[in-house]
């Protein structure tokens, strides 16, 4: 019998709006912390609409004792905004950054000083130096947004290039997607650690909303068995652990330096398939 070696994984958390789930998600991160996350990260709302949520939320984990990533992004941002930033996060412990251009709130203009993701990875650096482990996003199925696949490669490299530490994925459910990416970038001559985010199936409606807005390929079969499952929630989740788990088993035999999940602030799915993988 084989025994595969354990797998790195990190956990993505989002802020949490009311007092209710402020305590829910306490309850979470307690349950998944063990698996004894690399670090946890949290994300970052529309134009930083949720910068208080979200170091609230950084704060609390590393009070628990875990090593928190901040997400921060800079569409919309002043070069004035993101300094302070880079302030707040560092004088509370902050190690890690997850780099990302953003999204702009509805009905903004585009505004700001940064256009790019590598914009603000070559900002943080000139800043801080070498502070903050710095990870930026990558997109196995192209960035949605991108006016070709060898562009979005080329805003990859221009990320890595400014100097961005290790990337974490849209999540996929095509394996092939990763290890494609991942060569071509290879090719590039770029060599830095590449983790696969990883969206366990809980709810079809949900995925489905999700997958539209960020261009994430749910493969058709998938797609077509969900449908038939109709509002059978048992069986939506089981066949997602199952689609999901054989996922990062074949993720992890392909040599993927770590996992990372986007909880959705739940932990049921990710606890149970990290169970399954040992």
């Amino acid at each position: 019998m084989t025994v595969t070696a354990p797998i790195p994984i990190s956990v993505e958390f989002f802020p949490p709006k009311t007092p209710e789930g402020v305590d829910k998600l306490c309850a979470v991160r307690k349950q998944l912390y063990t698996l004894k996350p690399e670090f946890c990260s949290v994300t970052f709302g529309a134009g930083g609409s949720t910068q208080e949520g979200t170091f609230n939320t950084v704060r609390d984990i590393l009070a628990e004792g875990v090593q928190a990533a901040s997400h921060i992004s800079c569409i919309g941002a002043t070069h004035a905004k993101v300094r302070e930033q880079l302030g707040i996060l560092k004088a509370m412990g902050v190690q890690r950054l997850v780099a990302l251009r953003g999204d702009l709130p509805s009905g903004f203009g585009i505004g700001g000083e940064f256009h790019y993701a590598s914009d603000l990875v070559a900002f943080v650096r000139a800043e801080t130096g070498d502070d903050f482990h710095i990870e930026v996003a990558a997109y196995p199925e192209v960035h949605p947004q991108a006016r070709s696949p060898a562009a979005d490669l080329q805003a990859f490299a221009a990320k890595v290039k400014a100097g961005a530490n290790s990337a974490i994925t849209q999540y996929f459910y095509n394996a092939d997607a990763y290890f494609r990416f991942v060569e071509e970038v290879d090719a590039l001559g770029i060599n830095l650690p590449i983790v696969p985010g990883i969206m366990p199936i809980a709810s079809s409606t949900q995925l489905m909303r999700f997958s539209d807005a960020c261009g994430a390929e749910i493969p058709r079969w998938i797609r077509l068995r969900l449908q038939s499952f109709g509002d059978d929630s048992a069986s939506i989740k089981a066949f997602g652990l199952d689609v999901v788990t054989d996922l990062c088993e074949q993720l992890r035999a392909g040599g993927a330096p770590g996992l990372h999940f986007y909880s959705m602030n739940q932990s049921t799915a990710t606890l149970e398939i990290c169970r399954r993988l040992g």
